[in-house]
């Protein structure tokens, strides 16, 4: 099994990464293997709307950026976990303009496979932030994976989040519930136990 981690952060091995690594952690010591890719610090486009992802089903029509690496990688994956830092009581809009292009032109590789946010921030804005990104789970039948607390860690820098003792054990909880979830679909796959569906039904308001 696979868990494919999200850092929503331009500073490579800042507070997000120190966050995701704690939860990467106990997943490898339970046999789950990780991946935590960086957005970096180069242009992520937004999403124009343009449909084309839909005609095509080859992932999205802008090519020079990593989502449609994501949604490749998302194939294979078995959950995820997307982090950002807090920038103005919201996510970063990096991570924004990610998710809102992986999951329009990939959200089928996401769907029914467990998810969870996390937030880094020096004081405020984390529940907002983890909120916010939640939703993007939930519009796509994924199981979100919760902790002891809300998902999040505080400090201004990588050595105050590992003075976070709190922060660090919400991590590693959500790690093992991470764990937990996904065994526990491994073994209902196997008991032959799989989702029901429906057509999605569209209902506008304005006629």
């Amino acid at each position: 099994m696979k868990v494919l981690m999200i850092n929503g952060s331009c500073k490579k091995n800042g507070c997000t990464f120190t966050a995701l690594s704690e939860i990467a952690k106990v997943l490898n010591e339970d046999n789950i293997e990780t991946e935590i890719i960086q957005t970096g610090n180069t242009p992520i486009r937004d999403c124009i709307g343009c449909g084309a992802c839909r005609k095509t089903d080859e992932g999205c029509v802008f090519k020079d950026d990593m989502v449609n690496e994501i949604i490749e990688k998302a194939k294979t994956s078995d959950g995820f976990i997307f982090g950002t830092p807090v920038y103005y009581a919201h996510p970063s809009g990096r991570i924004l303009s990610l998710l809102d292009r992986v999951f329009y032109a990939g959200g089928a590789n996401f769907a029914y496979k467990p998810a969870a946010a996390i937030a880094s921030a020096r004081r405020a804005g984390t529940t907002a932030s983890v909120d916010v990104i939640n939703k993007y789970f939930t519009i796509c039948n994924m199981p979100v994976v919760s902790s002891n607390y809300w998902n999040m860690v505080h400090g201004n820098s990588p050595d105050e989040v590992r003075q976070d003792l709190e922060g660090l054990q919400i991590m590693r909880t959500l790690g093992y519930n991470m764990a937990w979830m996904l065994k526990c679909i491994e073994a209902g796959k196997n008991a032959g136990i799989t989702p029901k569906k429906e057509d999605k039904v569209w209902t506008n308001f304005i006629r």
